[in-house]
């Protein structure tokens, strides 16, 4: 069960992507002009995406898909058309009628449903590969060691996650950031250091069938975040 920690930032989270948030979201995630802030960090997001989709199968003919907090869809989308079934969910309902809006305009050889609500929910069911792009980022290191658990329980191959490696130009930034009005400010990102995260994940009873595999780190301005696969052993 998620920690109450969990559920509280899960509605921070949802104020600030379903309101605050909306407008700049939907410019980021477009091909419309942007800052030259917002420009790194939507390049950075643009590599994160191709690295986590060239960790799947390139035929996904067959295959049941997570994208755990997709935001507007893009990564669903390309999903989709590599043939997998996708199950999108994302907790802001704006951002999940905007992906969906974008999606009906792709030929997909897959398809992709869109859901507002919470990614843990058992009710979605089981899957075979989970992708969460940045979805983890806000919650404490241990919530998202739990979260990713949870996911486990329901995945048979593998999960797909990113998490905010600590950094001194990562400290940097959030301390800029700390001046900020707080009605202007986005919900903290919570960095973890690679080998913490690994020793929370190899003391999870729950993620004993586990092991880690690839990773990888991207840097583009504003923008810092690392990949890490998480595999079944069989």
């Amino acid at each position: 069960m998620a920690a109450a920690t969990y559920h509280e930032r899960r509605g921070e989270l949802l104020t600030y992507f379903d309101r605050t948030a909306v407008e700049a979201w939907k410019r980021l995630t477009s091909d419309a002009p942007v800052s030259g802030i917002r420009a790194t960090v939507r390049a950075g997001r643009e590599m994160m995406r191709a690295t986590l989709l060239s960790w799947l199968p390139e035929d996904l003919s067959g295959l049941r898909i997570l994208d755990a907090g997709c935001g507007t869809g893009s990564l669903a989308v390309a999903a989709a058309a590599r043939g997998a079934d996708v199950v999108a969910v994302d907790l802001s309902p704006t951002l999940i009628g905007l992906a969906r809006e974008r999606a009906e305009a792709q030929h997909l050889r897959g398809r992709v449903t869109f859901h507002a609500g919470d990614m843990l929910d058992p009710c979605f069911g089981t899957f075979d590969h989970v992708v969460a792009m940045d979805s983890l980022i806000h919650y404490r290191a241990a919530d998202a060691v739990e979260a990713i658990a949870g996911l486990a329980a329901r995945t048979r191959l593998s999960i797909l996650f990113t998490f905010a490696p600590r950094t001194p130009a990562l400290a940097l930034m959030h301390a800029v950031g700390r001046l900020f009005p707080r009605g202007d400010r986005a919900p903290a990102i919570e960095p973890v250091g690679p080998r913490r995260l690994g020793r929370l994940i190899a003391s999870e009873e729950a993620l004993s069938g586990w092991r880690l595999g690839r990773t990888r780190r991207v840097s583009r301005g504003f923008y810092t975040s690392q990949a890490q696969e998480l595999v079944r052993q069989w």
